[in-house]
């Protein structure tokens, strides 16, 4: 079933969505979205979303289960606290993506912007992954506390560094990986980098596999002698600054 966003506010959208859903639809293409918030928020659902077009703010927020399939770019917001499911941004992502998620997949061919990954948390077998195919900007998993977040630098400018500062500040869970390396000077202080294991790979290698198969990126380009793995120093690390 398809839906021409033209000339539709966000509100008569995603009416227009949960209409459909709600009729028994499995497969969704949005047409003409620009600038749209909410698409997909606190959907629980299996079916699949084709958006054609760049979504607003809070693309997929609180969602539970749908595919969302972008073709364009996001705004910020995305994934937010977003439980499980999937999306996929065949453009650039904005800021704060993936905050406080709780499950799920984001892939973004392209570049990231600010706070990717904010308060990130896993519990048990929910554990949230972020894989960005270009780099991303400062405060990239701040205060992280469960999940993976992934950057590959593709198409990256030759000495543009493939994160901002303050990478990791507050981090006290989860874990990091860079497909390159990552300055001292990027790096906040309760995170640092460690071995890239057997372990680690068997977590990261099918999310490289899924993303390279997506996007059409070819698979030996991430072979895990180029990445760099970081996870927090401490699991409390403002620990000493409370009463208690």
């Amino acid at each position: 079933m398809q839906i021409d966003a033209t000339g539709l506010d966000a509100r008569t959208l995603n009416e227009r969505v949960r209409e459909a859903l709600t009729a028994g639809a499995e497969e969704l293409v949005l047409n003409n979205v620009c600038g749209h918030r909410y698409i997909g928020a606190g959907l629980v659902t299996a079916a699949r979303m084709t958006v054609n077009g760049t979504p607003g703010n809070d693309l997929g927020c609180f969602m539970e289960g749908a595919r969302l399939i972008v073709r364009g770019n996001v705004q910020d917001g995305v994934a937010n606290t977003m439980s499980s499911g999937e999306i996929i941004v065949h453009g650039r992502a904005g800021d704060v993506l993936g905050y406080a998620m709780r499950g799920g997949r984001v892939l973004v061919r392209g570049d990231a912007g600010y706070r990717v990954g904010i308060h990130m948390k896993a519990y048990e077998n929910c554990v949230p992954v972020i894989v960005i195919g270009g780099g991303a900007g400062d405060y990239l998993g701040e205060y992280m506390a469960g999940g993976m977040l992934v950057v590959l630098g593709l198409g990256r400018e030759q000495g543009r560094p493939l994160v901002g500062r303050c990478f990791g500040t507050g981090m006290h869970g989860g874990e990091i990986f860079v497909r390159g390396s990552v300055g001292e000077d990027r790096l906040g202080r309760e995170v640092g980098a460690v071995a890239m294991d057997d372990e680690a790979w068997d977590r990261l290698a099918p999310h490289l596999a899924d993303f390279a198969r997506e996007f059409g990126v070819d698979p030996a380009l991430l072979g895990p002698e180029r990445f760099t793995r970081l996870v927090p120093v401490s699991h409390r690390p403002y620990g000493k600054i409370y009463a208690y």
